[in-house]
């Protein structure tokens, strides 16, 4: 259950990267489709804080593959 729901995420995710939007379009998209997919399921399940950071580096990596985010940035801002 947790698998696929992060892989919707994250397929979500590479959709909104991928289109032609721009970049304020495009985090507003993300806040939008890809977020309450696992959003409502912090509710639900009991997530372990390991998966949890393990989404927030899989997100970070491709918002920097993306040039959406600075890799060093500051990550309690994100």
């Amino acid at each position: 259950m947790k698998e696929s729901l992060k892989q919707e995420g994250n397929k979500i995710l590479e959709k909104i990267l991928n289109s032609d939007l721009n970049a304020r379009n495009k985090i507003t998209a993300i806040g939008v489709l890809a977020v309450p997919v696992l959003r409502y399921s912090f509710g639900i399940n009991k997530w372990r804080i390991g998966v949890i950071k393990q989404i927030e580096r899989k997100t970070r990596k491709m918002l920097t593959m993306y040039r959406m985010y600075h890799p060093k940035a500051d990550i309690d801002r994100l």
